[in-house]
């Protein structure tokens, strides 16, 4: 679908995935200078986002599957302790892909945590925007057993997959992360605590997000 903003207003919006802030503080040092890292070696937009892609998939740690004491939220935090969970671990993505220029944002999913019903959790990941594919879901919250998340656009592979009528993949594309996301990963400090108070949403209040044109 092209998009139906006017141009101006369509950059204001897209300007807001490019934003340094708070959680995806982009412009601090560490960032700049690996994002400058990954690109070294990418001739265009495309293995840029992949090399970025994998690098948060496969270097930084998901504190649940690593048991790692250390909670992370800000970008420039999961980069110095290598761990997050995967809230703060897009955090981080969509830090180094909007410090290499490339329009990034959050993305969020609603899944049962052991795969059987309640309770229910939001799990966290990505959406970049590829000229050639406009907005492209990924997941970097690292891959084991069972979870195979791959950058391959058009072609969507994603972690997770939902499955029940309580879960979902919440429509919209945010440019800062969730309140209720950030309140549970600076409230604690071990990953058990994160684990068991993991953030969730009732889904008729998902209406406030906002999609984008494709």
């Amino acid at each position: 679908m092209p998009h139906t903003l006017k141009p101006h207003v369509l950059k204001q919006v897209m300007n807001r995935y490019l934003e340094h802030s708070t959680y995806i503080d982009w412009q601090h040092p560490s960032i700049s200078a690996l994002a400058k890292q990954l690109r070294a070696s990418a001739n265009n937009e495309l293995a840029i986002a992949k090399s970025c892609f994998e690098f948060v998939r496969d270097e930084i740690h998901q504190s649940a599957d690593y048991k790692v004491d250390t909670i992370t939220c800000k970008a420039s935090d999961v980069l110095a302790h290598t761990t997050g969970y995967c809230y703060a671990k897009s955090h981080l993505l969509a830090a180094l892909l909007r410090a290499n220029g490339i329009a990034a944002g959050l993305c969020y999913q609603r899944l049962s945590v052991q795969g059987d019903g309640a309770p229910y959790c939001l799990h966290g990941l990505n959406a970049v925007y590829l000229q050639n594919c406009g907005w492209y879901r990924i997941d970097p919250r690292g891959n084991k057993s069972g979870v195979n998340a791959q950058f391959s656009p058009p072609h969507e592979q994603l972690a997770f997959t939902t499955c029940n009528k309580l879960e979902a993949d919440l429509q919209g594309i945010w440019p800062s992360p969730l309140p209720v996301v950030t309140d549970v990963l600076e409230r604690y400090s071990t990953y058990t605590d994160v684990l068991n108070n993991l953030p969730d949403i009732a889904l008729f209040t998902t209406t406030s997000a906002q999609p984008l044109p494709q």
